[in-house]
Formats: C-alpha cells, structure tokens, sequence
C-alpha cells in the first residue's frame, strides 16, 4: 500500500492568506504524510496584521522569510514563495511540498511540482478554489483541523465604595488593581461546518469500489482510501463529521462491510463491496 508517512516534506506558508490560529494543529496534520526538511512563512513581516505570527513562529521553529509589497495591491509575497520552492525542487532532497495557503495563485506551482514527480498537500480554507485544489496530491481544509477555543475567564476585582468612619484620622491609603493581562485572538476558530452525505459523495464511493473491486465484488479498505483521494484531493471523512473513513462508509447503506482476521495476532482488516 502507497503510504507517504516517510517522505520529506518542504513546508511553505503563504502568511497572507491562512490563519495563525491553528497552526499547531497543521503541522501535526503534516506530520501524516512525512517529517518536515523545510519550514519557511512568507509574509511582509512590517505589516501590523502579521504581528500576531511571532509567537506562532518561534514554538514550531518556523522560519519567516521577508518579503515587501513593492506595489500596493500587488501580492509579491506569492512569487518569493514560488522562487523558493523551485530552488528547493532541485537542491533541496526532498520527496515532497506542504503549500498552506488558500490562493489559487499557487496552482501552476502545485502542478510543476507534480509534473517533477513531487507529492504536493495543501491545506487552506474552505474557500479555497477549486483549481488549486485539484492541483494537489491531497487537499486538507484548515476548518477540520481547528480545536475548542477556551475563552479567558474574566477576573472580578471587589472594591469597597464606602469607609468606616473612624473618631482618629487615619491615612488613606489608595490600592492600585492591575487588570489581568488577556491574550486578544484576532482570528477566533469557528465551529466546522460539517457538510452532507449526498448523492455525489455516494457516487464516487461506489464508483471507486467498482473500478477496483474483485471479481467477488470485494474491495480492500486500504486500497479504496488510497483511490478515491486520487479522484477528488479534498475528499475527507473528516469533512462529514466521521474521523475515519470505515465510519464513513457504514454510514451508507448501500455499501457492505467485511471484517476480516489474520495473523497469530488476529490483525482486523476491512473489506467492502456495493450490496
């Protein structure tokens, strides 16, 4: 079975255009597929709306690479980051990108890089276009990577409004409350929007047991996983609210469900076929 869990991954983060929220939660992500070699952000790091990545950067040991908006309204960041990765395609030894971004600006990239025989993730948000998409081996959306938010609990600080009276002046003496320090998340995580098992999802399932199933009808689950990220990069079990895709599948009926063992070691495995 194709796994990409030891490659060599070159990490590039588009800083304009993804959330620093969450950025702990894509890199375990990337960690599924392989051990990042490189971890370069691009941005304009003079901009006041980048501020909020220093601290991001320095506890994943992510390296910022500056760049400045020569033109207002142009983006340039984009091009130092598609400079970088052809540098890294031919001197860098690795076997794949991670492009985190939600820019479709990046799509003739992801797709050179292809074309050099590099499996290419990306990961952005849910409006990303569909070109980029496509463009990728596998596509991750950031909105089922992002985890509860605790919001800081608000200190109550007790101030008498009123003195005894006392026969003997007595020094006043004023106490000075220090409001407590609250971290200000300008990017607040939102809840996943978890989308419907509808027809077309269906569709492509049963499509892809068809294409590889045995002549008993039977498909390894391992096997239907690998395919039908080949035929829709953003396919995810995650997207619908299932953390795997077996929960996936037994939630439609029209696809059966086989638990195998073997070994000395009663290793389950899953096959499946349409009903």
């Amino acid at each position: 079975m194709d796994t990409p869990k030891e490659l060599k991954l070159a990490v590039l983060i588009d800083a304009d255009n993804v959330p620093y929220a969450n950025i702990k939660g894509m890199l375990e992500e990337i960690a599924k597929y392989g051990t990042p070699t490189f971890k370069r952000i691009y941005g304009d790091w003079t901009n006041v709306n980048l501020s909020g990545w220093k601290n991001v950067l320095l506890e994943n040991a992510i390296t910022p690479i500056q760049q400045y908006s020569y033109t207002k309204g142009k983006n340039s960041t984009d091009s130092a980051l598609i400079i970088d990765a052809m540098d890294i395609l031919y001197t860098g030894g690795v076997e794949g990108f991670c492009i985190v971004s939600s820019d479709s600006d990046f799509t003739r990239l992801a797709t050179r890089l292809r074309e050099a025989g590099m499996k290419v993730f990306g990961i952005g948000e849910k409006k990303t276009p569909s070109p980029f998409i496509a463009s990728c081996n596998k596509f991750i959306y950031i909105e089922i990577l992002k985890k509860e938010v605790r919001e800081p609990i608000p200190v109550k600080v007790n101030q008498k409004k009123t003195a005894k009276k006392s026969k003997k002046p007595t020094a006043i003496v004023e106490k000075i409350v220090t409001p407590p320090i609250v971290d200000i998340i300008s990017e607040p995580e939102t809840t996943p929007t978890v989308a419907k098992i509808d027809q077309n999802l269906i569709k492509l399932i049963l499509d892809s047991i068809n294409d590889i199933a045995e002549e008993d009808g039977w498909v390894f689950l391992g096997v239907l996983g690998n395919l039908i990220p080949k035929k829709q990069p953003d396919f995810d079990a995650r997207n619908y609210g299932y953390k795997k895709l077996l929960d996936l599948i037994k939630a439609i009926p029209e696809i059966e469900i086989d638990k195998r063992t073997s070994g000395t070691n009663n290793i389950s495995h899953f096959f499946v076929r349409i009903k």
